[in-house]
């Protein structure tokens, strides 16, 4: 079992540098084929201008998003000309209260995700739309990659968020293909309850459902010293070396209530290596 589809959204050439980049190292690593969807994005908002002007301020705004898909189009081939992995890009436009389509379309067929952090400074109104969409209605798993992070081909050291939660089981199943490759998974447990049925052995079964494919792992058990726990997950990627970070991804109808202000959320500002999710 591997990846064997890989996809990546461009909506602004700067700051899809580490998506791209950590893409094409995992399609050299694991023999995939990389896609790139090069968006640009229509921001108008037609109800918001004054009569007569619609027709004007529309025609202007598509030109601009078409020839912004095409930059980034010229880009992308160029980035991944480059690389010498299998590969393919195309461009399109969007608007903005549609991205999230044309996204979801794109993600279903992908084993894969791998987008850049949408959060922080000079992040597009779009960034956020499009991680749900992949994750959310393409059903697809995400592996969101901060500005600084290393590109790896296969994970050295991966870290578990483990909370015995459905969400989090199922990112650590679409995860099975990194978590066999690495050297050492460690499953890490914060607070576990006094009185569950695991209160003597915390992330035991778990442990033992992963070595049973191979995964070499390790069980870290933390108290909760910090407000929260993005805060104490990524303290422990950070002294402990981790390349990744597997964890769920919590929401109910809509994105905005899924992830901002909470834990998600708080993961995915903070994080300095790459945080691999799936709901």
């Amino acid at each position: 079992m591997a990846y064997k589809s890989l996809l990546t959204v461009v909506t602004d050439a700067e700051q899809s540098k580490p998506a791209l980049a950590q893409m094409v190292a995992l399609a050299d690593g694991q023999d995939a084929h990389a896609d790139a969807l090069c968006l640009g994005v229509d921001r108008s908002q037609a109800g918001y201008y004054y009569a007569g002007a619609n027709a004007l301020v529309l025609q202007e705004t598509l030109s601009r998003a078409n020839a912004e898909a095409d930059e980034l189009l010229v880009h992308t081939k160029d980035y991944l000309g480059k690389s010498g992995i299998r590969w393919s890009a195309e461009s399109g436009v969007a608007q903005i209260a549609d991205i999230g389509r044309h996204v979801a379309h794109r993600a279903r067929f992908s084993d894969l995700v791998v987008l850049p952090q949408p959060y922080g400074k000079d992040r597009g109104a779009e960034s956020e739309p499009i991680v749900e969409a992949a994750m959310f209605e393409g059903h697809a798993p995400v592996l969101v990659t901060p500005e600084n992070a290393t590109p790896f081909q296969r994970p050295g050291t991966i870290l578990i968020g483990w909370n015995e939660s459905v969400e989090a089981m199922r990112a650590i199943r679409r995860a099975l293909p990194f978590l066999v490759q690495a050297d050492v998974v460690r499953i890490v447990v914060i607070d576990p309850p006094r009185h569950g049925p695991d209160r003597s052995d915390p992330g035991g079964l778990l442990s033992q459902m992963l070595a049973r494919h191979g995964a070499k792992c390790e069980i870290d058990v933390l108290s909760k010293t910090m407000t929260r726990v993005s805060d104490i997950l990524n303290r422990h990627a950070a002294d402990s070396e981790a390349d990744m970070i597997v964890m769920g991804a919590y929401g109910h109808s809509r994105f905005r209530e899924a992830i901002l202000g909470g834990a998600t959320r708080n993961m995915l500002e903070q994080a300095s290596v790459p945080v691999f999710m799936a709901h």
